[in-house]
């Protein structure tokens, strides 16, 4: 493939909280830790060198991954290295979406693995290791439940239990026939059929069919996978737990950074509540609240515990206490060694809103990288835009936009009434100049023939332009062609579609050129082809 890169601003498609952290807005200095360079990763580094739960790590991934890592060998000597104190890792999380669900899920990870892959050139004396944390407590499984191949939705239509790392593959025979069917016939398809069927067809859970899945994909490039709903990588968050849900911490220093942000001209992204844990069980997650008694109530079903009942439970059953989205980030940290946070541009921005909480408990805040963004196409389109004199740049405009730019490049007469308008405004000058000395009362009704004769001129202007653009009714139905296939449903390509039409065509070397172009620290938006 060929690579061309374009700066985040230039597509429209980002924030203005995530383009000021790019630029290094002074106004965002103070809610975050160290910058995304080589010398903050360094200070990184050492801030991270005292972590202590190796042991408790290893051993909890080495359970998980089970006969998983006979098949795996770079993964499992990553896991090894995680023994190391010399060992960090850079880490992305997503949702369980099935079959990955949107491209982008693809795109974080491959740039965790670019990240530690260039991390090890700058720091030769250290190992870094690329990190998938599956997001298994959570609950809000019809964002995850369906993918888009070709256009086409495909749903796993089934009632929610649980966290949806909990629930039960085992009704999705239906939706993996959907989806391998829309694959065609090529070793490709076949192969990520295969892919699909050891990993969603086997009665495992959601949790360990994705790890099989992910796996399947990444497992040479050392990608190690984490899911953190297990007893044992809680008790080490549980003190967190227990101060957070009695003295609320949270709460109180996230809304202090939410209003700083806002004042400062940026949008909160999230919102801390006064409790942000939920009760997760295998039958329900529900959120734990506060009652005027005293009393912590898990909504939905009836469960109340006084102080004392609670910490108790805490102490003695942490896996039961699910963070949410402002605590997980916190939970991440205290478990892993980890240097930066891969995440999309909404993430990234509601981690802007975490730092003084981070502080508050004594856990260093990570780096924060937004994943390499990208779209994919061919030379058969790429030619396209050329032959229509656009550029990869260009293409971010609307299609009207582009229709309309390209008929006034390539007309032969001018199309705006610019110099006329000129010479009509001098005429009503001289208009306004005679009325005023008869009456000057008439300098209004002067200025509203002019208004109208201006908007009369305008509508021509729209009129020569359309008739014009018949001339160029071809080029311009090409244009709409090349804006629908790489902008499906007028967004982003990799918000929509999932890689599978992508891996028919290009197999394994997909990943492996996705590898090779992203570049995480460039903040640059990817186009290949």
């Amino acid at each position: 493939m060929k690579a061309t890169y374009i700066d985040y601003k230039d597509t429209s498609n980002f924030s203005k909280t995530l383009l000021a952290y790019l630029a290094t807005d002074e106004n965002l200095a103070s809610f975050y830790g160290n910058s995304p360079d080589t010398a903050g990763f360094q200070r990184q580094i050492e801030l991270k060198s005292s972590f202590e739960h190796r042991a408790v790590l290893v051993q909890q991934l080495q359970l998980q991954y089970g006969d998983l890592l006979s098949g795996s060998p770079e993964v499992a000597a990553n896991i090894e290295l995680l023994k190391s104190d010399n060992t960090f890792t850079v880490t992305t999380g997503h949702q369980l979406n099935i079959f990955t669900g949107p491209l982008y899920f693809i795109f974080k990870i491959v740039t965790a693995i670019r990240l530690a892959s260039d991390l090890k050139k700058d720091f030769p004396d250290k190992e870094f290791v690329p990190i998938y944390w599956m997001a298994t407590e959570d609950h809000d499984f019809e964002e995850i439940n369906n993918t888009r191949v070709y256009g086409k939705k495909i749903v796993w239509d089934v009632p929610r239990v649980s966290g949806t790392g909990r629930m039960d593959t085992g009704s999705m025979e239906r939706v993996v026939r959907q989806y391998c069917s829309m694959l065609g016939l090529s070793d490709n398809s076949a192969k990520l059929t295969a892919i699909v069927e050891e990993a969603y067809c086997r009665d495992r859970s959601l949790a360990d069919a994705t790890r099989v899945f992910v796996n399947a994909l990444f497992r040479e490039y050392g990608l190690v996978i984490v899911d953190a709903d297990k007893p044992e990588l809680k008790k080490l968050f549980a003190h967190i737990i227990q101060d957070d849900i009695l003295h609320e911490k949270s709460f109180r220093a996230i809304s202090d950074t939410s209003q700083q942000l806002e004042q400062k001209g940026f949008q909160a992204q999230v919102h801390a509540r006064e409790c942000n844990f939920f009760y997760l069980t295998d039958d329900f997650r529900e959120r734990i609240v506060k009652n005027p008694d005293g009393r912590f109530e898990v909504l939905n079903q009836d469960i109340y515990f006084t102080e004392a009942e609670i910490i108790t439970e805490i102490q003695s059953h942490p896996e039961r206490f699910s963070p949410n989205v402002v605590m997980r980030p916190l939970y991440e940290e205290i478990i892993l060694p980890n240097l930066a946070y891969i995440g999309g541009g909404a993430e990234i921005v509601y981690w802007l809103q975490l730092k003084a909480n981070f502080d508050q408990f004594g856990v260093p805040f990570p780096i924060l990288i937004p994943r390499n963004s990208a779209m994919i196409t061919d030379d058969k389109v790429a030619g396209k835009i050329f032959r229509l004199d656009l550029t990869f740049k260009s293409i971010f405009k609307s299609a009207l936009t582009l229709q309309n730019d390209y008929v006034k490049r390539h007309t032969t007469y001018r199309l705006n009434l610019k110099d006329e308008w000129m010479e009509i405004n001098a005429i009503f000058g001289k208009i306004k100049l005679r009325t005023h000395k008869i009456d000057p009362s008439l300098g209004p009704s002067a200025e509203a023939v002019k208004a109208r004769l201006k908007k009369a001129m305008n509508n021509l202007e729209k009129k020569l332009l359309k008739a014009d653009k018949r001339n160029h009714e071809e080029a311009l139905i090409h244009i709409e062609r090349v804006k629908e296939q790489l902008f499906p449903g007028g967004g982003l390509q990799e918000r929509t579609e999932n890689f599978a039409t992508l891996y028919i065509k290009y197999g394994d070397d997909l990943v492996k050129e996705l590898v090779k172009h992203f570049h995480p620290l460039d903040f640059k938006f990817t186009i290949l082809y």
